[in-house]
């Protein structure tokens, strides 16, 4: 099998494993008070279950970091990506406490090792081309979710029961997901191994990375504040309609996929800082027009804004990572940074609900705008402006392995 093909496979099934994980998380999550009438857990208790499946998650990524030291990260994915898949189908199999409590923690830590796993031969593979191909992984993440809450609306529209509801998608999903895993290409395929002495990440490293895990914890918050608080403003705040509130999340997903879907060529053409700047401003711009709107309308263009900025910064982060510690140091650097993306997912929420409740939801919203913000700050760990991709052994043309070998 010559090269350009072996990448190009390899490129295409970590694409569908992004896909798959967004339709497993969305089907989990969009699910959650099906889960919590299932299993009687109160409102109380929600917040627990909830939290235990990040924190864990943080526990396997950190894990990853050390296990990928002794086998390749697409040996991780390849056994944590079933993993994920039976422990949503186990989520809704029980019908008692400590089902659903050993399910979601099997989730939990599973989708942390396939989430470091997953980006790290992400960053390899985009080494290997030479151009930035991150934000398309990212935008398969995102059409998954799309898929994947719009099929748990159909499992609520027809009153399935979550079981019912999760089995169609474990039944296609995990064979495909098995066989497409046997075209995984690791950094060591493409780059031919590094030393062991390249593998460590000391305190000087870390120190360097540390910019970067702020951005990651930053843009989670944000994100988190669209899933979790969105419906809530635009029905609560801006006075709208339960069923136009639905409408701000759906738009929010179909502008991420749309914003990664056509990123890669934005880093190609004026390099990762600019995009992530740019990205910066309109997802600040979002927030400030949330936190002003007059109306339910102009509360959706906001939050149309936030899909369009937030979209750019996680896919840049992970790349940024790879450029700053190439080589098997790479792998350490994005277990480590995979950490604060559950940070961030766990301090938004109640950082946004709290506010809301003891100050406003209007006030509520700048929060996350000036922890967005922050990104500005810290654009040049990005790359040098002169960066199309963010890793740093740029070629001015190179060949397009993904398209039959077409020259950008």
């Amino acid at each position: 099998m010559t090269e350009d093909v072996r990448l190009r496979r390899g490129r295409g099934s970590l694409g569908f494993s992004f896909f798959v994980q967004g339709v497993t998380f969305a089907l989990l999550v969009t699910r959650i008070p099906a889960i919590q009438d299932q299993y009687g857990i109160s409102d109380g208790l929600l917040p627990a279950f909830l939290a235990a499946v990040p924190v864990l998650a943080g526990v396997a990524s950190v894990a990853t970091e050390h296990l990928v030291k002794r086998v390749e990260p697409s040996v991780v994915l390849r056994w944590a990506q079933p993993l994920v898949l039976l422990a949503l189908l186990g989520v809704g199999a029980g019908d008692q406490m400590w089902h659903v409590a050993v399910a979601l923690g099997a989730f939990g830590f599973s989708v942390g090792a396939l989430d470091a796993s997953m980006n790290m031969l992400g960053v390899s593979l985009q080494r290997a081309y030479g151009r930035s191909i991150m934000l398309g992984f990212h935008a398969s993440y995102s059409l998954g979710g799309i898929v994947g809450a719009s099929a748990a609306w159909a499992g609520a529209h027809w009153h399935l029961g979550l079981f019912s509801s999760y089995l169609p998608a474990v039944v296609v999903l995990l064979p495909l997901a098995v066989l497409g895993s046997r075209y995984y290409v690791d950094r060591r395929e493409t780059a031919g191994g590094l030393p062991d002495a390249e593998k460590g990440l000391g305190a000087g490293g870390f120190k360097l990375l540390l910019p970067l895990c702020l951005v990651m914890a930053c843009a989670y918050i944000g994100d988190s504040t669209v899933s979790n608080w969105s419906a809530k403003y635009l029905q609560d705040v801006l006075g709208s309609s339960e069923q136009l509130a639905t409408v701000p999340y759906n738009v929010y997903m179909v502008t991420t996929l749309i914003g990664r879907s056509v990123g890669d060529l934005g880093v190609r053409r004026f390099g990762a800082v600019a995009v992530v700047r740019g990205g910066t401003l309109v997802a600040a711009l979002g927030f400030g027009v949330v936190a002003v709107a007059p109306g339910a309308w102009t509360g959706m263009l906001g939050f149309t804004l936030l899909g369009i900025g937030l979209c750019v910064i996680v896919p840049q982060t992970f790349a940024a990572a790879g450029r700053l510690f190439p080589g098997a140091s790479a792998d350490t650097a994005i277990a480590r940074l995979n950490i604060f993306n559950y940070v961030g997912f766990l301090v938004g929420a109640p950082l946004v609900g709290g506010l809301g409740d003891a100050w406003s939801y209007r006030g509520a919203m700048l929060v996350p705008m000036v922890l967005v913000s922050v990104t500005l700050f810290h654009a040049r760990s990005f790359g040098s402006d002169g960066a199309r991709y963010g890793v740093g052994h740029e070629r001015p043309r190179v060949v397009d392995v993904g398209r039959g070998g077409n020259e950008v």
